[in-house]
């Protein structure tokens, strides 16, 4: 009866140890961050070519100034900015109207992709929610499921959309996403980190991106899928020339 006493003991000891040293949603993706550039982006310029077009982004503790440079057809130069007091548009210089529906859809492309290039940054924002699904194996290494979704209340015209992260639990790197979206039909993608670089401490990928058929499956089932080759290679993501000047 004293050894049952002790190895139950043994048991509950274990499982009380494991349950402190289980991680949450929150402080997984904290170390992500810390481990990809964490303060270093508060107070960082970051510059990038991405299809063609210049992007720039200027953080200053809590404010943030996000461009994206372009020349259109007519060889007019369009300068789009989003920072904490909304969108606005300069065409050779010169402050133009713009419909406000067009403001948010401008905003939001303005806003994804220096949100895709900054990653994980990004996943502390306010209007963020994380999940931790658990944990799954892809290409023999192990990974946290961090589910994200969005409040309505400043997750944007967006703020349905659904993502998922697969972050090493040996080194918290982001070297997977998921996420699926309504506009234009709807569809899921899922991202294949590669080119992992650091840049005066902030840390950079690019990306295979994938698609699948079924846009309403699971997107913690696209990993599995990802392994046995049933997704379809859609693009490369690369973002090129990138300059980081580190703030004061």
């Amino acid at each position: 009866m004293k050894n049952v006493f002790m190895v139950l003991m043994i048991l509950f000891t274990a499982s009380c140890a494991e349950k402190k040293d289980a991680l949450t949603a929150n402080e997984i993706v904290d170390k992500a961050i810390k481990n990809a550039g964490g303060e270093r982006y508060r107070n960082a310029e970051i510059e990038f070519i991405f299809r063609n077009l210049e992007y720039k982004s200027k953080r200053e503790g809590g404010k943030f100034n996000l461009q994206r440079k372009m020349t259109d057809s007519t060889g007019n130069e369009i300068l789009d900015i989003l920072d904490n007091n909304g969108f606005q548009r300069l065409v050779n210089d010169s402050l133009v109207e713009v419909a406000d529906s067009m403001k948010v859809a401008y905003g939001n492309s303005v806003n994804s992709v220096h949100y895709f290039v900054q990653l994980p940054f990004g996943l502390n924002a306010e209007a963020v929610q994380k999940e931790l699904l658990g944990k799954d194996t892809i290409a023999g290494r192990e990974y946290y499921e961090i589910k994200v979704t969005f409040t309505e209340n400043g997750g944007g015209t967006d703020h349905e959309d659904e993502y998922l992260y697969w972050i090493d639990t040996q080194n918290f790197e982001v070297d997977y996403l998921a996420y699926n979206f309504e506009e234009n039909g709807g569809g899921v993608r899922f991202r294949k980190a590669f080119n992992h670089r650091i840049i005066e401490g902030i840390r950079f990928v690019d990306y295979e991106n994938y698609q699948y058929k079924d846009i309403y499956i699971p997107l913690e089932d696209l990993d599995s899928l990802f392994e046995k080759r049933e997704l379809d290679l859609l693009s490369v993501i690369e973002t090129k020339e990138i300059k980081v000047t580190p703030g004061s």
